[in-house]
């Protein structure tokens, strides 16, 4: 009689376990569409909540519509998400200062993990100082350890990381800076 209460009640959480991690998943799948093809990624709330925030409401605002990738390494990672200079639609667009600019609010307290920089890794970019990311992020195209604990990690791709490894490379000699780059078309939640 007890074992099958217990058997009854871990059956229960269970099922209970996979639905709430299901929902929260579902919320937390954005759509990049690229060039050649979409790119689905699944956003990590409970490792980096305000820098998932922060992507969502910019991404669901509209804000990385056509923003270009400014610098991007062949076998390191394509930066993004100058909201400022980076939007290629834009009056303010200026690729000689695209990866300076930042969107309208205030930087975010870092929120670093022991989540590796694995190949499909979002992370937020920043300058030396660990607390000022703002809007512009970069996806890894190979694992990239050294940026471990020192960048938060905000998702990864679970589809289309085909389509990442095509965007346009940069000059290696330049910093990885982009002539002509190709640019995100839209980014939003599913």
């Amino acid at each position: 009689m007890i074992k099958n209460m217990i058997k009854n009640i871990l059956k229960f959480l269970i099922l209970f376990l996979y639905l709430t991690n299901n929902a929260n998943t579902e919320e937390n799948l954005m759509i990049l569409k690229l060039k050649d093809g979409d790119v689905k990624i699944e956003l990590f709330s409970n490792i980096a909540p305000k820098h998932v925030e922060r992507i969502k409401k910019l991404a669901n605002d509209g804000k990385y519509d056509n923003v270009v990738f400014h610098r991007v390494i062949d076998g390191f990672m394509a930066q993004t998400g100058d909201v400022q200079f980076g939007n290629s639609s834009s009056n303010d667009y200026d690729l000689r200062r695209a990866g300076t600019g930042a969107s309208t609010l205030p930087d975010l307290p870092s929120e670093f993990s022991d989540l590796p920089h694995l190949r499909g890794t979002l992370s937020m970019a920043r300058s030396q100082d660990p607390n000022s990311a703002n809007s512009q992020f970069f996806i890894c195209f190979k694992d990239s350890a050294f940026l471990d604990r020192q960048y938060t990690v905000f998702g990864k791709v679970i589809e289309g990381m085909e389509n990442v490894d095509k965007i346009k490379r940069g000059d290696q000699n330049q910093n990885g800076a982009v002539e002509n780059p190709d640019k995100i078309i839209s980014f939003k939640s599913i």
